[in-house]
């Protein structure tokens, strides 16, 4: 059964290299990726890689990226060409698993030359450069979507919200859609709202703290730094979720930071953001000391006349 995955070829905020990286890609059917300063990845084993790039780039989260690219991906998978994190650039099938050939795209020159890692890909007609207006790809270069994204990036405009049940009821759906925006106002306005007691993380690849990735488990809303104390913290929204499904989120979430990302002495806290209180999380949360529950309120409302002008 084949497998979908996401690739990004170069960093979208270097335009004048993306273009030049991804012409060749798609002219030549293929798809590049870089660390051509490792040499030849093709030929290392994953302990050998892994250890390269820590000795390279420590702390770095290359290793599993560049080992999907090489063993993970196979013949018939299917690639998503990804521009930023809200742009599809095509869609294509694999016809040639990874290999290594350094000086394969003319277009480049040293020192930015280095991606000598491809694949083969056979691009499609359709779907090519389809925007969305909400990030719908991680930030890591290469990674693996689900079945149900893939047929919701080709065959629908946007991502479909999901159905959100608890005990047999639809939970507040006017909630999750305010929230979707909600996100993207407290990443805008971060430093205000928290006053600078906390920094959005980024970690060593440029890959920021707003829809973090996982390995596996899913994807953080938020991920933050407490500069106080030297803390990770994890934030999420609720979304008109189940509670449940929240506290054990969050605290899954807490244990993969805690053992993928901490250092010897940091600790890891949780913050759920919602919108008015519920008892059943209140109670699972009062067995924990680590996860703070704050609240928001939106005012909205329309008026005959406008609202009296503020002296300045």
């Amino acid at each position: 059964m084949a497998r979908y995955w996401a690739i990004a070829p170069y960093e979208a905020k270097n335009s004048d290299f993306y273009n030049k990286i991804w012409e060749f890609d798609k002219t030549n059917n293929t798809i590049s990726i870089g660390w051509g300063e490792l040499g030849n990845i093709s030929e290392m084993d994953r302990i050998t890689l892994t250890n390269k790039i820590a000795e390279k780039w420590p702390g770095s989260r290359a290793a599993k990226m560049i080992w999907a690219f090489y063993h993970e991906i196979k013949l018939g998978d299917i690639i998503l060409a990804r521009r930023g994190r809200k742009t599809l650039v095509s869609i294509g099938k694999v016809t040639k698993e990874a290999y290594y050939e350094p000086g394969k795209n003319p277009l480049l020159s040293p020192p930015n030359d280095s991606h000598s890692n491809f694949i083969d890909v056979e691009w499609f007609d359709q779907p090519q450069n389809k925007e969305f207006s909400d990030i719908i790809f991680p930030m890591h270069t290469v990674y693996e979507i689900a079945v149900a994204q893939y047929h919701s990036i080709v065959e629908g405009s946007e991502i479909p919200q999901p159905q959100v049940e608890s005990e047999g009821v639809i939970e507040d759906q006017s909630s999750f859609v305010l929230e979707k925006y909600l996100e993207d106002f407290i990443i805008s306005n971060f430093n205000t709202i928290f006053n600078g007691s906390l920094k959005i993380f980024v970690d060593i690849d440029g890959n920021a703290g707003q829809q973090y990735t996982t390995d596996g488990i899913g994807t953080i809303d938020i991920l933050a730094m407490e500069p106080a104390t030297n803390s990770f913290v994890v934030i999420e929204l609720k979304k008109g979720r189940p509670s449940d499904q929240v506290v054990g989120q969050i605290l899954r979430y807490m244990g993969w930071v805690k053992q993928t990302l901490c250092k010897e002495g940091q600790d890891v806290k949780g913050l759920v953001i919602c919108r008015d209180p519920d008892q059943k999380m209140s109670y699972a949360l009062s067995m924990t000391s680590d996860i703070q529950v704050k609240y928001y309120n939106v005012s909205f409302k329309l008026e005959d006349t406008p609202a009296p002008a503020k002296n300045k």
